[in-house]
């Protein structure tokens, strides 16, 4: 059989900006499971072609004309593309197949353009799939998350596919994607790990892992996969440690606050951690993953603060996640204790979320239910700066005006300065400017989307869950972001279907070696 892989990670560039940082950043976030299972279907003897899309060049010439099955792997925000290309496939006869955060948040959307919806997959499944033992039109998945999966090794053709340049040669920026765990130990409501348990995957595969890199490209960067890297903290770092110190890779990772510690940090160091993530979240809410447990407010700010400044004595570079329009905001505290937040961490860059109410997690059943999701809104928009939900405590030109005070404060000339003066680290120091610039560019289009709010009367209610009918701005944005590709799918096509189906799960083996 001849088989296609193709991992969409984002729309087509809008511009020579846009172009230049998909083709250096954006393409070192392919993802690993469309990768294992090219390694799978090669492994399997298929004559197989993996690919990523990452914004720049045609989608359509990435793949041969005349493959027998396709598999896609995307999220809701590239959907419109991913059905584009569907129909472009199954036109030609091809099986279609498609995966990922969209697939399981929407499976019944899906099926209006796959032959096949996957939730779970291991080796067998995908073996069966390629054997035609399904009919189509099914959602599907294996009994759980494969736990055994190829190793960077197996996995390096498609690696070199997807994040070096001309495949053949890496940069500076290039990371190799790595994972060690599956599922959460936590509950967010907004995750759709949120019923998932945690599961630590093989330390021999890990082992064999790093160690490869380290022979073999020492200068490229490991980009830990895991959203709670260390969680078993002491059988992933006995095998980071393993490695000599003058043979470790640099790497980066994300994991919860509730972990960290001076001895821990140290540790971390030593093993050339360059880069931490860590989920805060809310200022009231999700305390316990930030390691504070019951504390809220302006106590929760302080101890996090202190937290952090603790981790940036050790890790060059610190980034925190924050969701702004939760239910448990209102009024200006989200935005004062924010404000006070970024002024005793200006060396720790704040990202604003804004919620999105994915399909399979309680959040989106809790704004089902309570009719609060704008239901014809299309997936392209399941992404900053727009909003997708009717928020519980902010009308939507309030919401809009605190979202541009809060980034106001991120782009401001005196936090720049601040940001720079904390590091003695030039490469920090012009990341910083990067990012403060990438900000001011997210303002424009709160501005733009604020305006419509304040001139448009149903455009407002639309955002106020009293019209279902879809502005026509988004209709103009959706063609501005497909861009030559937006012919190919109708705006009746992109209407979301939201319906909810559990998959079928099939087989019984866990996976296959």
């Amino acid at each position: 059989m001849r088989v296609g892989i193709l991992d969409i990670i984002i729309l087509p560039s809008t511009s020579v900006m846009d172009r230049f940082y998909h083709i250096t950043m954006t393409k070192q976030f392919a993802s690993i499971v469309p990768q294992v299972i090219s390694v799978w279907c090669r492994q399997l003897g298929h004559e197989t072609f993996y690919a990523t899309y990452y914004g720049a060049g045609d989608p359509f010439r990435l793949l041969p004309d005349d493959l027998d099955i396709v598999f896609f792997g995307c999220c809701s925000v590239v959907s419109p593309l991913a059905y584009a290309l569907a129909k472009f496939y199954r036109k030609a006869g091809t099986i279609t197949v498609v995966g990922g955060p969209h697939a399981e948040s929407f499976p019944v959307d899906c099926l209006r353009f796959f032959d096949l919806v996957i939730g779970d997959c291991d080796k067998s499944l995908i073996a069966d799939i390629i054997d035609g033992q399904f009919e189509r039109g099914q959602y599907i998945s294996a009994p759980r998350p494969f736990e055994r999966f190829p190793t960077v090794e197996e996995r390096m053709p498609e690696i070199k596919t997807a994040a070096f340049f001309k495949k053949r040669w890496p940069s500076l920026a290039t990371v190799v994607p790595i994972l060690t765990s599956r599922g959460c130990p936590y509950t967010c409501d907004f995750c759709r790990d949120w019923n998932n348990p945690y599961n630590l995957l093989s330390m021999e595969r890990f082992a064999a892992d790093i160690r490869y890199v380290s022979q073999h490209y020492p200068n490229l960067i490991l980009g830990v996969n895991d959203p709670n890297f260390g969680i078993q903290f002491e059988r992933v770092f006995q095998v980071l440690e393993s490695i000599p110190p003058e043979s470790r890779v640099r790497y980066a990772m994300e994991c919860s606050l509730s972990i960290i510690n001076e001895s821990r940090l140290k540790r971390l160091q030593e093993t050339k951690c360059i880069l931490i993530i860590h989920g805060i979240e809310s200022w009231q809410d999700y305390s316990t993953k930030a390691g504070v447990k019951n504390r809220g407010g302006i106590e929760k700010v302080d101890r996090v603060a202190e937290q952090l400044k603790q981790v940036f004595e050790y890790i060059p570079y610190i980034q925190v996640g924050l969701i702004f329009g939760l239910d448990s905001d209102r009024g200006d505290e989200p935005i004062l204790l924010s404000k006070r937040f970024m002024e005793k961490t200006p060396f720790a860059w704040p990202t604003f979320n804004i919620p999105m109410p994915f399909g399979g997690t309680p959040m989106f059943d809790q704004y089902l239910e309570s009719d609060r999701i704008l239901k014809a809104m299309p997936f392209a928009f399941y992404t900053f700066p727009y909003l997708a939900f009717v928020p519980k405590h902010y009308d939507p030109i309030t919401y809009f005006e605190k979202l541009i005070e809060l980034s106001e404060c991120v782009s401001s000339p005196e936090m720049l300065k601040k940001r720079i003066q904390s590091t003695p680290n030039w490469r920090i120091k012009i990341f910083h400017w990067v990012r403060t610039q990438g900000e001011k560019a997210h303002q424009q289009k709160y501005r733009e989307i604020l305006t419509q709010l304040k001139t448009d009367s149903s455009f407002l209610a639309f955002h106020e869950g009293k019209s279902t009918i879809l502005p026509d701005f988004y209709r103009h944005q959706l063609k501005v972001m497909l861009g030559r590709y937006a012919e190919l799918i109708s705006p009746e096509e992109l209407h979301p279907c939201l319906e909810q189906k559990a998959p079928r799960i099939v087989g019984t083996t866990v996976s296959v070696a």
